[in-house]
């Protein structure tokens, strides 16, 4: 390969045998999908009260049991969505786009509603009394509320999922060989190619590389929502990244959600490689730095040791890892930068002020963007596909560009 040459070939690792329990994981699945339907029937209630609020404005006959069989069928109808995605199976267009999707539009605009809706009623009933007015429920704010969602989560799910930015980062690595000074590494994660991100979608973003001259590709996991059917498509989209130093993979936990080593084979076939706890050397002009990934932490086929047993001493180190979370013991063992995913920026942020306010703000620690530890550096991408609905809104997605910097010191 022009350009690189690497030490040795790159070993075909098996994953570790404690991982017995990777496949499927239907029980969980199951108690997710009962913890999604809950949701959804909570979030229905403002709903169903405003819809009542404006079946009482228009006249409409029977306005409760119209407000009241809506919302049922709507809630009903959530169940049919969530079991398409589980596991992600192919639809025909027309069912995406014209029942998925404006599903979703509504599903979204609902849990927008649910919390503006409980503090208006919490508060209103309690200024109407002290102004002395008559006690009720605001019907007409839950109404207002939920139609801006649907212009709100309209935008995240038809505009902003769609539109990819490409942020690029200067990154200085100390013991770099001045020879990689300005060597290039784009960073993709988290496709999850399916039938709400289709394959043509990943080949527009591998032509956003066109001319930004990287050396070198990665993408950190969660290639794939969950099932198989779309294992020869996100293939066809790796495959598709011409670099001169190659393409290298690592596995997400949703890469398991189903089988994950025909997910492998497919890869392979198509001249990438998946770095499963197994490291590599990339030489550019004779000077070196060790590339390494950890298999899926979520299923505990993540093993750090073996991915840096031959990390050649004080040799320069970047590690792809899905789950930001083992950085801290990246840190410990002297990698120097890591690249993650895993979180999507929480997929649902408040513009602007994503860093602080956001979904995966609340549930990890490492969430989105830069992080340092002594001398080690991680890199959590928001990604570019979504899982769950299909919305993005103040987390963009984003390929990353990492230039790597020769220590000046």
């Amino acid at each position: 390969m022009a350009g690189a040459a690497h030490e040795r070939p790159i070993p075909t690792v098996a994953p570790p045998k404690r991982a017995v329990r990777a496949v499927g994981e239907r029980p969980r699945m199951s108690r997710f999908l009962y913890f999604l339907i809950a949701v959804t029937v909570l979030i229905h209630v403002p709903f169903a009260l405003g819809t009542l609020f404006v079946a009482r404005r228009l006249e409409l006959p029977s306005p409760v049991p119209l407000a009241l069989t809506l919302t049922a069928a709507l809630t009903f109808f959530f169940i049919g969505r969530a079991r398409a995605g589980m596991p992600d199976r192919r639809r025909s267009g027309f069912m995406v786009w014209c029942v998925d999707v404006p599903y979703y539009v509504h599903w979204c605009a609902c849990l927008f509603t649910l919390i503006p809706s409980v503090v208006a009623t919490a508060v209103v009933p309690l200024v109407d009394l002290g102004r002395g007015l008559p006690v009720g429920l605001p019907h007409a704010l839950y109404a207002s509320v939920y139609a801006l969602g649907l212009v709100v989560c309209g935008y995240g799910i038809l505009v902003r999922r769609r539109w990819v930015v490409v942020r690029e980062h200067d990154i200085v690595v100390e013991g770099l060989d001045s020879r990689l000074d300005g060597y290039r590494i784009a960073h993709f994660s988290d496709l999850h190619i399916g039938a709400l991100t289709p394959r043509a979608w990943g080949m527009r973003w591998v032509r956003k590389l066109e001319g930004r001259h990287v050396d070198l590709a990665v993408v950190t996991g969660d290639l794939i929502t969950s099932g198989t059917e779309f294992h020869h498509d996100v293939a066809e989209v790796i495959g598709a990244l011409r670099v001169p130093d190659g393409v290298f993979v690592s596995f997400g936990n949703h890469d398991y959600f189903g089988e994950g080593e025909p997910l492998l084979s497919k890869i392979r076939d198509v001249g990438a490689h998946v770095l499963r706890n197994q490291g590599v050397l990339i030489e550019r002009r004779g000077a070196k730095f060790f590339l390494a990934a950890i298999d899926d932490t979520w299923t505990r086929r993540d093993d750090l040791t073996a991915a840096l047993r031959e990390r050649p001493e004080g040799m320069p180190t970047v590690l792809l890892a899905h789950d930001p979370e083992r950085f801290r013991a990246a840190a410990k063992l002297g990698v120097d930068l890591t690249l993650s995913g895993h979180t999507h920026g929480g997929q649902i942020a408040m513009p602007f002020f994503s860093r602080r306010l956001s979904l995966s703000h609340l549930t990890h620690h490492f969430h989105v963007g830069f992080y340092r530890k002594g001398r080690s550096l991680l890199y959590v991408s928001p990604g570019l596909g979504t899982t769950g609905p299909p919305m993005r809104l103040g987390a963009a997605p984003t390929i990353a560009i990492h230039t790597l910097r020769a220590s000046r010191s």
